[in-house]
């Protein structure tokens, strides 16, 4: 049998990692062929010798290491799993060429999304979405008609702050905001997940990648993290799709699609549905997100309403003011106000990727504007 050819952007971040554990526990269905770090390059060179990798670049190597990654690898599949706009060029240019694409990589679907999918239904290539919330629906939707989806619903895990009030989520600090209950993410992902400015972006994501309006996608906020996803169906039907809370499950289904990979030693149904040891029963709740203290989620679907490149704008502008707070610069509760006034601030443009990367930039540049006035503000 013939091992697929895989390339990872963003080797030795969490998603990156969690990857290649992946790809080593089954060697004999893929073959690295090339990675791409950011500035670990301890870590990348352990991944390179130990899976033999001919070509593998660090930040250093620019745009031009990036594509090498991507395209110059000749992979069947590339690995997106870079934050932020770093890796667009590259991925681009992977998708024109045919490459199936596997996409770890919020911003980049939230940011150029209508445009890689038009690309990819132009060359052939093939969208695989990773985060598991799409990943679920992406399997929910295998051998069903677009036309008989009535609408999709993403889960939330609610994230570390789900109990807390308002005023108490806008005292917490980086460790408090760090300490999900379910998940193991990068930082940038935990504290989108303290926000639930993650999910408001994989409701633009879910827009772009399955075709949908704002209004056919809701959020419920499930903080047992086992079901990932429904849709629901002109019938009245609904599926799901629902595993444990393990990044590595969506990230091989995504590699080995469309078969699966073998990876079931003990089929302990209730371990699987998410029991910890000794339980014999399982609740799981649903609720629906609460916009006073989570007012990313609703930002998130008035930049979707506004289109053009206001989702480019909420994207950048939420990187900066997660950067801001992970430094100390600014509150926690201040990151929904830097995004908001951020996208008052912003004029739509076109919807190409030149128009794109204009808009981040402008975005990141009013985005700082409004952290360090808000640090001078704090100072005085």
């Amino acid at each position: 049998m013939t091992r697929k050819r895989v390339a990872i952007l963003g080797s030795t971040g969490s998603i990156g990692t969690q990857a290649l554990d992946v790809i080593g526990r089954h060697p004999g269905e893929f073959d690295v062929v090339a990675l791409a770090a950011g500035r670990n390059v301890e870590l990348l060179r352990e991944q390179a010798v130990r899976f033999e990798v001919k070509i593998a670049t660090t930040a250093d190597d620019g745009a031009a290491g990036l594509l090498r990654v991507a395209v110059e690898s000749e992979p069947d599949i590339v690995l997106a799993a870079t934050d932020g706009s770093v890796a667009f060029e590259a991925v681009f240019a992977a998708v024109e060429r045919g490459i199936d694409l596997a996409i770890a990589n919020k911003e980049l679907i939230v940011s150029a999304g209508a445009l890689l999918v038009e690309l990819a239904k132009a060359s052939g290539s093939r969208l695989l979405p990773v985060d598991s919330e799409h990943s679920a629906i992406f399997q929910c939707l295998v051998g069903e008609e677009h036309s008989s989806v009535a609408a999709i619903v993403l889960t939330a895990s609610g994230g570390p702050f789900w109990r807390m009030s308002r005023e108490e989520m806008q005292r917490a600090d980086l460790a408090a905001a760090l300490a999900h209950p379910t998940w193991r993410m990068g930082t940038k992902n935990t504290i989108d997940s303290a926000t639930m400015m993650n999910k408001g972006l994989e409701v633009i994501e879910a827009s772009r990648l399955f075709g949908l309006t704002g209004d056919c996608i809701q959020i419920v906020v499930h903080p047992q993290s086992v079901a990932h996803g429904f849709v629901v169906f002109s019938d009245g039907s609904v599926k799901s799709q629902l595993a444990a809370p393990d990044m590595r499950l969506p990230i091989g289904y995504a590699l080995s699609y469309p078969n699966r990979l073998n990876s079931v030693e003990d089929a302990d149904v209730l371990r699987m549905l998410g029991a910890k040891q000794g339980e014999v029963a399982l609740q799981y709740d649903f609720e629906p997100p609460d916009p006073e203290r989570f007012p990313c989620v609703q930002l998130a679907y008035e930049a979707l309403n506004r289109g053009g490149t206001q989702p480019a704008v909420l994207s950048a502008a939420n990187e900066v003011a997660v950067a801001a707070f992970v430094e100390g610069r600014i509150s926690f509760g201040r990151i929904p106000e830097v995004v908001e006034e951020t996208m008052d601030r912003a004029e739509s443009e076109e919807a190409s990727l030149r128009g794109v990367r204009s808009a981040d930039g402008k975005a990141r540049k009013a985005a700082g504007e409004i952290v360090e006035a808000i640090e001078r503000s704090s100072s005085s």
